[in-house]
């Protein structure tokens, strides 16, 4: 079947540039999946996306002019409805066959087989394929359709009564099979060869396509725009690199704001401009976030990481004379580093102390209070682990920093900049003078902030950035805001994994199941939220959180903390077994390691240590036996419990076994057990855990002969007492690290 390249092209008004990569993307993957459906391309076809801030496009290989026709069969219905007694066609079927295009002449051709239990009448045809022009008129309806547009515009298209919709007014549509036009139409548009280049830098305009593989080189050379999005952005790249070399600085990377600047440009071209090196005096943080956030452009750092009064521009223009630009983009940059200024030198003269009353001010949640009544847990949780990390030293450093960690959020600064919560915290802090831990603490209780930040630097800031997060956790648990699907709007599973990481990674030697019950009790002590409202002017707000709390039915009465805390505890572990299996950890190790029931209050970074030992273990000759012996330990010791059964102490084991020694297998065990007994004492008094997990290998002979030769379940209830005490010193001995019997296949 003949072949030839197609190129469809939208041409529309400026689309929002931070979807444009992904607006470019899904439209060429959506027109040539609806091709390939429909028979007109095959799936190694190369598929082009081509996207700029005036049009989509994409070119793909090897499209046909009409798809093969195919071999169908048709299920029609059952042959008691569709044949009458004669085995004469019923007018069901006649209408049935007249809506597939055919009629009675086809009746003897139809099949009789069984679908299910009733013979059913199947009709044998062949379908003519789709011509291309059907098909791709098909094809690009569904993809405006499906495209990931967060909000459609409607329009009036040129005769000023119809109105349409899309992300942009589209003014051309292109549709060429190599050099045919494909006569499709869509969003009032007919389909030509003409498109538009550059709007001041084009050679012409239009640009009369001559096929659909021209279409890049065309809109290069005539209409002086770099079709593709990939190449734009890899040219301004280049352009940026080259700047910042002849300069000798280095470049900031920033790949969204690379993409978003990728989106605003068809024909890029970099220049330097400069700034008025008297602003370096504030924090080079809000220059930086307002040169990208407001302007768009690339700042500079010297050899030493310090900010360069220079940044570059990506224009949309190459003029002969590039300083009129530059000039323009000096003068607009001038003015808003000029407001950055004004904001710090205005916030600095107010202490942030003197901020934290204003927090009662702000509304956290509408069921749960102020900011100044959440921050008030929030110290009181800090303090609490500084306590145990630290001693009282570390709690009141902890407790000062926990103070003060929200107040940035009342400066013009952190208003104008979200972004900046708790980096301008520790800029005022560090100039009134306060501790440099303490400064530190303000910035880095909000790390990490996403998936491979880094994470709190001193213990202070460890102290209270676990007690935001379990403050957090625990409030929203508290009135049932649980996320859902993939709905998380308080990220609450960022943070778990920061709880998580911090405790991993910084080695602490803190339960996590006490750690959530202890931020438990201390949120939902009315003691403590008596003693805010005695000291605050908000009570209205403490009234809303104790009556949304009381309402909720949640952790704020008594009975039903115990909930909350298995909730809460569930959830970080679950987090905690994904982040480990991401870490390279099968779901067998991780569930062995973290399924033990009842569960060890683990404290985390001892969990890395079972999960190494358990991964030693599993390689063992002896391994696959022993896990599968231990779930069958397991199942007895279940089924005798409910059963009811005395369990000796070994003392008493030992007597039993010395004057009724009935089989040697279970004497053997006991030995065994016995003289494994100081390997695994020591190995378990050192966290030597690969030690204890590998010393069980010598169990496999006794545990295999054990249940060759000896019933457990005997008449005699003595001697069934002293086996089952005899299996669940075995249990326990196994399952000390690691609950083996999930390593069972």
């Amino acid at each position: 079947m003949m072949t030839q390249n197609l190129l469809v092209e939208l041409l529309v008004e400026e689309l929002p540039p931070k979807s444009l990569k992904q607006l470019g993307q899904s439209f060429a993957q959506l027109l040539a999946a609806s091709l390939e459906a429909q028979g007109l391309m095959n799936q190694n076809a190369v598929v082009t996306a081509f996207a700029t801030p005036r049009r989509l496009a994409v070119h793909i290989g090897n499209v046909a002019a009409q798809a093969a026709d195919k071999a169908i069969t048709q299920k029609l219905m059952p042959v008691k409805v569709g044949l009458d007694a004669q085995r004469q066609a019923t007018p069901p079927l006649l209408k049935k066959l007249a809506s597939l295009g055919a009629d009675a002449s086809v009746v003897p051709q139809l099949k009789r087989e069984l679908d299910g239990k009733t013979e059913t009448l199947f009709w044998d045809s062949i379908a003519t394929g789709t011509s291309l022009t059907d098909g791709l008129q098909k094809a690009l309806q569904e993809t405006i359709t499906q495209l990931p547009i967060s909000k459609v515009m409607t329009y009036q298209l040129a005769d000023g009564w119809q109105s349409v919709n899309f992300v942009r007014p589209v003014h051309a549509l292109v549709a060429l099979h190599g050099a045919d036009i494909v006569p499709i139409n869509i969003l009032g548009l007919q389909a030509g060869r003409e498109t538009q280049g550059h709007r001041f830098a084009a050679k012409v305009n239009p640009i009369a396509l001559h096929n659909a593989d021209s279409y890049a080189q065309q809109l290069s050379t005539e209409g002086a725009v770099i079709a593709s999005f990939a190449e734009r952005r890899a040219e301004i790249t280049r352009q940026l690199t080259s700047a910042a070399s002849q300069e000798q600085l280095t470049l900031i990377d920033d790949d969204a704001l690379l993409d978003e600047v990728t989106a605003l440009v068809e024909h890029p071209n970099v220049l330097i401009g400069k700034f008025d090196a008297a602003f370096l005096q504030v924090p080079q943080e809000c220059l930086i976030l307002t040169m990208k956030a407001n302007q768009k452009y690339f700042p500079l750092l010297d050899a030493q990481g310090k900010l360069a009064n220079k940044f570059l521009l990506v224009s949309n223009i190459r003029p002969i004379d590039p300083a009129q630009v530059i000039a323009g983009n000096e003068r607009v940059v001038r003015s808003r580093l000029a407001d950055a200024k004004f904001f710090f030198d205005q916030d600095r003269k107010k202490t942030l102390a003197s901020r934290v009353p204003e927090l009662d001010k702000v509304v956290y949640h509408n069921k749960l209070g102020s900011q100044g009544l959440r921050m008030h847990y929030v110290r009181a949780i800090a303090k609490m682990i500084g306590e145990q990390l630290g001693g009282d030293a570390l709690a009141n450093q902890a407790y000062e920093a926990a103070t003060l960690a929200k107040a940035d959020l009342l400066t013009d600064m952190v208003g104008e900049f979200p972004e900046l919560q708790g980096i301008m915290g520790r800029y005022y802090a560090q100039h009134e003078g306060l501790d440099d831990d303490i400064a530190l603490a303000i910035e880095d209780h909000y790390k990490p902030r996403f998936a491979g930040d880094e994470l709190p630097c001193k213990p202070i800031g460890v102290c209270v950035a676990l007690a935001d997060k379990l403050a957090t956790l625990v409030d929203m648990f508290n009135i049932g805001e649980f996320p859902t699907g993939d709905k998380d709007p308080f990220a609450l599973r960022r943070h778990a994994l920061g709880i998580i990481r911090i405790l991993l990674e910084k080695k602490l030697p803190l339960k996590l199941d006490e750690l959530i019950q202890q931020a438990i009790k201390i949120i939902n002590d009315d003691a403590i939220l008596q003693q805010w409202e005695n000291s605050s002017n908000s009570s209205e707000g403490i009234a809303v959180r104790r009556m949304a709390l009381t309402l909720t039915n949640h952790a704020y009465i008594a009975e039903e903390v115990p909930v909350l805390h298995k909730k809460l505890q569930e959830f970080i572990y679950e987090r905690l077994a994904g982040s480990l299996r991401e870490q390279g950890y099968t779901a067998q190790e991780v569930d062995a390691v973290l399924g033990l029931d009842p569960p060890l209050p683990l404290i985390l970074k001892d969990i890395l240590k079972r999960l190494v030992a358990v991964r030693a273990f599993a390689i063992l000759p002896e391994a696959i036996s022993l896990a599968a012996a231990n779930k069958r330990v397991g199942n007895i010791l279940k089924k005798a419990k409910t059963e009811g059964f005395d369990n000796l102490s070994l003392e008493e084991l030992s007597l039993h076994l010395r004057s009724d020694p009935q089989e040697p297998a279970e004497q053997k065990l006991y030995n065994a057990l016995i003289d494994i007994s100081d390997i695994t004492n020591t190995a378990l008094s050192t966290d030597d855990y690969v030690t204890f997990l590998q010393a069980q290998a010598a169990l496999k002979l006794p545990i295999d002969d054990f249940f060759d030769y000896v019933m457990v379940n005997v008449e005699d209830k003595v001697l069934r007492n002293r086996r089952l005490t005899l299996l669940a010193n075995l249990h326990s001995l196994m399952n000390r690290i690691a609950d083996l019997s999930k390593l069972a296949t």
